[in-house]
Formats: structure tokens, sequence, C-alpha cells
């Protein structure tokens, strides 16, 4: 992980075996340092999710099938000849397209987007070896006005950036700031809830009347479709940057295992874009900007958070100021093959431990089963066991296969709130 002493964190970097270097954006860079560490990058990407995200643009390529919203958006009509196609149908119609149609795209989303996009300015405590009392550093990150009476989606990354090393320690954020679209005003803001599992929060400023963000659909996305982000890059409020939707569903795993299925694009990424929009042609959200790949020879290679798994979240957040989920109460171990093969067990999760009063210890799970089924679905990591349990609501009931001393057994779990 890089450290920034003179701000609060730099990206977390990790190069694979191959040379890649991945890394996650910082809220704000002034000086960087980087560390080596082994990942893969197939199916996980080690990055804590700090702070960055891309901006929005246009891009002015072959990208066939970008739908124009000039009509909807300004009013304007046209006579220039525009791309026919059909995404269902897959047909192209290759007559000429004139770019000014692109332009008045870009133009167009920016327009409607921007004012709902606002900076943030986040100051925490620092404590160091080489201070005889507590200092303070800033970040800067980007959020999304998602109702007109205050409230604010971004990343907790943006909003709690700790971290310590050997010289210093950074707290929780003491101070929120938020900036609107062309006032200079500083907004103080209120933490209103966060969910690190997710790397979302959401802040609220005290003001009506707002330009809320329209929300997409981001379960209609399509690989080739044109994306346009907004965010604060370097304290540079309302910057924009484009370009396509690269793949959908990529998992993403951070350093403390978490794993993501985020949206990816090739829009430009930079430090401080962390919590703002991705949107379509439109002008819909559908993502939230979280982090991007960063190496030698890597280029546009950014991810979102989808706009559909982030509502429920944060709606929980606005109602109960946390998010309530469905608890276990074990703490496990993956148990490849050949692991599980020279401790005489089987592959699956190692129960380490179980919680007292846990519904884990209350349906009858202990510490040295091997679990290897969550509702009659074979599994081998703690992941895989979230995901099952997460379909499941508090209170409902969930059965768990475990193999304890070479006998399997089938147990019903209670599911708790965590």
């Amino acid at each position: 992980m890089e450290e920034n002493k003179d701000n609060v964190k730099a990206p977390d970097t990790v190069i694979d075996k191959s040379g890649k270097e991945f890394k996650a954006v910082n809220p704000s860079e002034k000086k960087q340092k980087e560390k080596k560490s082994k990942a893969g990058f197939g199916k996980t990407v080690a990055v804590p999710f700090l702070s960055g995200v891309l901006g929005a643009g246009l891009v002015l390529g072959t990208c066939f099938g970008v739908p124009s919203i000039r009509n909807n958006l300004l009013n304007v009509d046209t006579n220039k000849s525009t791309i026919s196609t059909s995404a269902s149908s897959g047909q192209i119609n290759t007559t000429q397209i004139s770019l000014e149609e692109y332009s008045s795209t870009g133009i167009a989303v920016a327009q409607k987007v921007q004012p709902s996009i606002v900076g943030i300015k986040v100051e925490y405590t620092v404590n160091s070896i080489f201070m005889m009392q507590q200092g303070t550093a800033s970040a800067e990150g980007s959020g999304i006005i998602i109702s007109e009476d205050g409230y604010i989606l971004t990343n907790n990354h943006v909003i709690n950036s700790t971290s310590s090393s050997s010289y210093y320690e950074i707290g929780s954020a003491n101070k929120v700031t938020v900036y609107l679209y062309n006032d200079t005003t500083e907004y103080s803001a209120t933490v209103v809830g966060t969910d690190a599992e997710t790397d979302l929060a959401v802040i609220k400023i005290d003001k009506t009347g707002l330009p809320a963000a329209e929300l997409g659909d981001s379960d209609t996305v399509q690989v080739g479709e044109f994306s346009m982000a907004i965010g604060n890059p370097l304290g540079m409020q309302s910057s924009v940057t484009g370009g396509l939707i690269s793949a959908l569903n990529r998992e993403v795993t951070d350093s403390d295992g978490k794993t993501y299925k985020l949206i990816q694009t090739d829009a430009a990424i930079n430090s401080g874009n962390s919590g703002g929009a991705l949107v379509n042609s439109q002008g819909q959200v559908i993502g939230i900007n979280t982090l991007k790949v960063s190496a030698t020879g890597v280029e546009g290679m950014g991810f979102a958070i989808p706009i559909n798994s982030a509502k429920p979240i944060f709606e929980q957040l606005i109602q109960y100021n946390k998010v309530k989920r469905p608890y276990i109460g074990i703490s496990g171990r993956d148990l490849d093959k050949i692991t599980a093969s020279r401790n005489n067990l089987v592959e699956g999760i190692y129960v380490v431990s179980v919680e007292e009063y846990s519904a884990a210890e209350k349906a009858g799970i202990k510490a040295g089963d091997v679990i290897i089924k969550a509702d009659g679905k074979e599994i081998k990591t703690m992941n895989e066991l979230n995901e099952i349990k997460n379909t499941h609501n508090i209170g409902d009931s969930m059965t768990v296969t475990i193999n304890r001393n070479g006998h399997e057994k089938d147990i019903t779990i209670t599911l708790q709130e965590q």
C-alpha cells in the first residue's frame, strides 16, 4: 500500500506476476510511494478503494449504436445523418454520421448532470511521532445529489480514509464540506451513514431545492454503450471525461478479501473523482465511480458500482443510518484442495471460530467444521457463502451442509441481524 505523508492516503498498488500494477485512486495526491505486492488480475484486483473516479466527456470515435439525446435534452432539431442501430437485432447501419451529433450528445449530458454532482472536502485528525500534538490532513472526493433536500451519495472511502503506519495514524473524518455546482459557498455536511462492505456512504447538507440526479437502470447497460463520468479530480470541480462501457459484472477483490461486481469503463480516472457519477447517453446515473487500474502500459481501466446495487444500500443508510444484513456468526478460512488434503479435511470453508449467541452457535455449528454447501449449492469460499447468505433477509432460514469428522450433516440456520 502506498502511504502519502503529506495527505491522507496514497493509492494502493499491487503488481502481479506479469509486472502489471493495479491501484485505487487516492482522494488527493501530493507525494506517492510505490510498494509491490503480488496479486493476480484474473478475478481479483487488490485495492482498498481509496479515492478517485471518472470524469465525463464524449468519445468521438467509431462507437456505433450510441443513442443521441440531443432532441430530448436540448430540444434541437437536426438534419444530420445518424447511425441507425438496433441493439436487440444487432443490425448496424453504417451511414456516415456527423460528429456534431456526438458532440451535441456529450454537451447535453454534461449540462443535465453537472448540477447534480458535488465536490467533497474532508478533514482528518493525524497523530504522528514527529509531532508533539495532533495535526490535520485533508482529502477531496465527489458526490451525487440523490434528493432535493440535501442527501448526497458518495464512496465510503471518501468519508472514512482511516489509515496508519509506523509514523502516523489517521482517524475518521472530523469535518466534511460540500461544494455545489457553480456555487462558491461552503456547505457543512453531516455523515448520515457509511457501509464499508459496499464502499458506499450518504452525507447530508442543510439545503433544499437541489437538483437530484436521475437514476438509471444498470441492469440494462450493454458493453460498448456510451458512458460519461463527472467528478472532482484534483479539486477541479465538475470535470468530465468519457468513453464506453468496457465490461459488466467484473469481479474485483480488495486487500481485505471483499469481492465486488463492478461496471468497467475506459473513461479516465483521476484523484478526487471517487463518488462521482457514471452516466449513460440519457444523462441517467448508472454507476458510482470508485477505482481504476494504473500501471505502465495500462490505460482506460476504470470501475463503478452499479446503481441498482447501490439503491438498497443508500436507502437503508438514510432510513437506519446503517445497512441491516443477515448474519451467521462465524469466522472462516477457505480450504483449497491441497491444504485440505494435508490436514485430512475436505475442500470448503473451515470454521475457525463461532461467535457466542450467534445464529451459527444456536444452530449447532462448531469450530473445526467444514462448510461444503449452502442452500444445496457447493461452495468453497467465504465469498460464495456470503453471496448466498445475502440473498436472504433477516429471520430467514438457510441450510448449510457441513463435514464434521468425515461425516456430512445438514444444519438449518435462522439468520440474525448483523
